[in-house]
């Protein structure tokens, strides 16, 4: 199926992913079922009150309370889909489309895929016209993020493709080389992939590094310098605070969405160029060998998922995918017979 997938709107149908904001604010979301059931300790609240109904009804569970139902935007998408690794959240998603200047019709790399959350921003930037391939080196979290994906578009896109492999050695056989305009690594060590990124990327394109550390920043900023393929690297980080607005009761809310990851982005040379030099002021940025031993693997971390947990993820991403197949069928067949 193509991107430009039907728009989200209509009636509740079967298959459809709702959102219900209820007592206190509190939200759930759910995959409508013709026999399926919401239980809280406000009561039951029946699917089959829902199917039917126009986006942002309110509804009534057993118990009398109200909940507003609305499908859910990318946003709060990725943060309630089931997950298999951590993912970028929306902040950084956003970040990363601007600074990577992710347009219609790139021709995006991607790694790893993750849950899939950064991969669906990815693909509506890209458009119809584009290509996006995402290279995991897991089966189980590949098999998660297609089924997300798969759940928000109603079906797998034509312009995405998922590769199973490490990028170090599947890219130069899955890419041409100056065939690709944006590289979007969001990995433990990026540096040890940046020489087929290189290769990979045409000149003047874009890499950016999603990392969580200050040594893994630090580290793929010196590795991309020492190429000379790059121009100098530009690092930031995003905050989000959000303001609590009622009245003349304005101010900032007492909690807010600080760091989660930092962004890092360089241009591509042309071969056989070499950049103007930078002037700096005199610093300690030399380092030495006890320097990168703080940078390798096993002194940034990794935190892993257990199997059992992973299972039970990947079982709710298909649940979802197969609801989101439902509906979409129920979409084509009202259209056939309009």
């Amino acid at each position: 199926m193509s991107v430009a997938a039907p728009r989200p709107s209509g009636p509740f149908r079967e298959g459809d992913r709702v959102q219900l904001t209820g007592p206190k604010n509190r939200l759930h979301t759910i995959t409508l079922a013709p026999d399926g059931e919401m239980h809280t300790h406000h009561g039951v609240l029946f699917h089959r009150d829902l199917i039917g109904l126009p986006d942002g009804s309110v509804v009534t569970n057993s118990s009398g309370h109200e909940y507003l139902a609305l499908r859910p935007l990318l946003r709060d998408f990725a943060m309630s889909m089931p997950r298999g690794a951590a993912i970028v959240y929306p902040k950084d998603a956003a970040q990363i489309v601007m600074q990577a200047d992710i347009f219609p019709g790139a021709t995006v790399v991607e790694a790893g895929v993750g849950s899939g959350a950064l991969s669906l921003s990815l693909l509506r930037a890209i458009g119809p016209a584009g290509r996006l391939v995402s290279f995991e080196r897991r089966d189980d979290f590949a098999d998660v993020a297609r089924a997300n994906v798969e759940t928000f578009f109603g079906g797998t896109p034509d312009t995405w493709e998922v590769v199973v492999g490490d990028l170090l050695h599947a890219l130069p056989s899955t890419m041409p080389a100056g065939s690709v305009d944006r590289v979007v690594l969001d990995m433990l060590a990026p540096w040890e992939v940046m020489d087929a990124v290189a290769d990979a990327l045409t000149p003047g394109g874009v890499v950016l590094c999603y990392v969580a550390t200050a040594t893994q920043l630090s580290r793929v900023a010196e590795y991309i310098r020492g190429t000379g393929c790059f121009t100098d690297p530009d690092a930031s980080e995003t905050m989000v605070r959000g303001w609590h607005v009622e009245g003349l009761a304005v101010r900032p809310d007492h909690r807010m969405v600080a760091h989660t990851g930092f962004l890092l982005t360089a241009r591509r040379l042309a071969p056989g160029t070499i950049a103007p030099g930078v002037k700096r002021r005199a610093s300690k940025s030399s380092y030495g060998d006890e320097d990168v031993e703080l940078w390798t693997p096993g002194a940034v971390g990794d935190r892993e998922i257990t199997d059992k947990n992973l299972r039970k993820r990947a079982r709710e991403a298909a649940k979802a995918a197969d609801g989101a197949r439902r509906a979409a069928a129920s979409r084509d067949a009202e259209d056939r017979s309009q």
